[in-house]
């Protein structure tokens, strides 16, 4: 029998979902998504949206909570919907992402393969060294910062992000104050008005060092100068620049940035990789987490002296850097040219000649195709693809090129597992999976897949 818009029912939470929403099932077996629930919460549930065979809950009360349940201490934690996993302890966390990394190799690759268990984060609060805040309005029409609420554009205003660091919050508390007082307006998403559209910070985990960025809609502030100077002084900022965004879109930097104060960069190191990063930059958002999954990719890569590595989706080439030291050559490819200017500057920096590192812009697929063409060989390959995974000719030309050894890092357990099982019909044993929590108190986990060539 379907269920009703607003019928309320008891039901025990069995699991988490993919999206962190709990799993629960009513009396006729119609699975049931409820957000902010743990497994083992008895509750009240109130039906929004029947689809069929499975159905939408809100939490109307908890009748008896799930020993892994622990008090949500952000305000707007429910609204906000960056922290979904936060009404739980974090050793039940661990356990329901490791749950959910091996739902999706055996659900969705058909793979029964050794999932280990989630390395956690060093940091479980405070450990994100990048934030990208909305300015927007609020109800008494001053500017304000704060997150997207879930599937939506209106700004949950934020005052204390607790996966910030306490000066990031700070100092957009501060901004919006400065933007008051000079009159300087907020962006408006459906009128296509207004200045600031966001605040970009990045830290240097390592080396303290702080970078500040307005994206506007326009060429820069009123009072630009003052404003970035006393924001500077004050939080002790590295650089301060100014990005141009006049485009009608959601995408939050534009291509134009300049520096107002400082080199325009920040310095920081990432697994004893030596970096520089201004804002177009892909780098990790947890530094100590990161450092985890690195050393385990590059454990997983079992790389010889004579080896040659290619770097796929390379970034700023830290990973493949920070296995150059165990192997003769590497080959990093990268579609983002910032990135890949980085990355040459690092090899260099590192004093190794192009024939030793060296990194293209290109992109993944059509570098690989070619470098298949061409008769390339790696031993090694690493891959770092974006949320899409991998897409069918950068798959097509790994098989061609035969690496002895394939280390995939992903952030989507779903599509890795597609890949996965396209490899292993290929001619590749999906060896293990490590889970790796660069997010604690959210949704994603990163994994790490060791794959070996069957022949050998």
């Amino acid at each position: 029998m379907p269920l009703q818009k607003n019928q309320v029912l008891t039901l025990t939470i069995e699991r988490l979902s993919n999206d962190g929403s709990g799993v629960a099932h009513s009396p006729d077996g119609e699975a049931v998504f409820i957000p902010g629930t743990a497994p083992g919460d008895v509750a009240a549930i109130r039906i929004v949206k029947d689809c069929g065979r499975y159905a939408f809950g809100i939490l109307d009360a908890i009748q008896t909570p799930s020993p892994d349940r622990i008090p949500v201490d952000c305000a707007v934690a429910g609204p906000c919907g960056g922290c979904s996993l936060r009404h739980l302890d974090y050793a039940a966390e661990l356990r329901a992402k490791g749950e959910s990394v091996t739902d999706a190799f055996r659900r969705i690759g058909g793979l029964d393969v050794p999932v280990l268990p989630p390395l956690p984060s060093p940091e479980i609060d405070r450990y994100r060294n990048k934030v990208q805040f909305p300015v927007g309005r609020d109800k008494n029409g001053k500017p304000c910062i704060g997150f997207y609420a879930g599937r939506t554009h209106r700004i949950v205003p934020c005052p204390d992000c607790k996966l910030q660091p306490d000066w990031m919050n700070a100092l957009a508390a501060r901004a919006c104050t400065l933007l008051e007082e000079n009159g300087i307006t907020a962006y408006n998403e459906e009128t296509h008005t207004g200045r600031v559209r966001h605040l970009y910070m990045r830290q240097g985990w390592h080396s303290g060092q702080r970078l500040l960025c307005f994206v506007v809609n326009g060429n820069g502030l009123p009072n630009e100068a003052e404003i970035c100077r006393t924001l500077q002084q004050e939080f002790q900022l590295t650089t301060v620049l100014i990005n141009r965004n006049t485009a009608r879109t959601n995408v939050i930097l534009g291509r134009d940035t300049r520096t107002v104060l400082g080199p325009g960069v920040i310095e920081d190191t990432l697994a004893g990789v030596p970096i520089q990063m201004g804002v177009h930059e892909f780098y990790q958002v947890n530094t100590p987490a990161a450092e985890l999954l690195y050393a385990k990719a590059k454990e997983f890569a079992r790389l010889q002296p004579d080896d040659f590595l290619l770097d796929l989706y390379c970034g700023m080439g830290t990973i493949g850097l920070s296995m150059k030291p165990h192997c003769r050559r590497l080959v990093g490819v990268e579609v983002v040219p910032q990135a890949v200017e980085g990355a040459k500057t690092v090899a260099a920096h590192l004093g190794l000649p192009p024939e030793e590192a060296d990194f293209y812009c290109m992109d993944a697929g059509e570098a690989a195709t070619r470098l298949a063409s061409e008769g390339a060989h790696p031993d090694v390959i690493v891959v770092d693809p974006p949320r899409k995974g991998c897409d069918n000719a950068t798959l097509t030309a790994i098989v061609q090129m035969a690496p002895r050894t394939l280390v995939m890092v992903s952030c989507n357990s779903s599509t890795a597992a597609r890949d996965a099982k396209f490899l292993c019909e290929q001619g590749y044993t999906l060896e293990k999976v490590q889970p790796v929590d660069l997010f604690p108190r959210t949704r994603h986990v990163e994994c790490v897949l060791q794959m070996t060539r069957k022949s050998n």
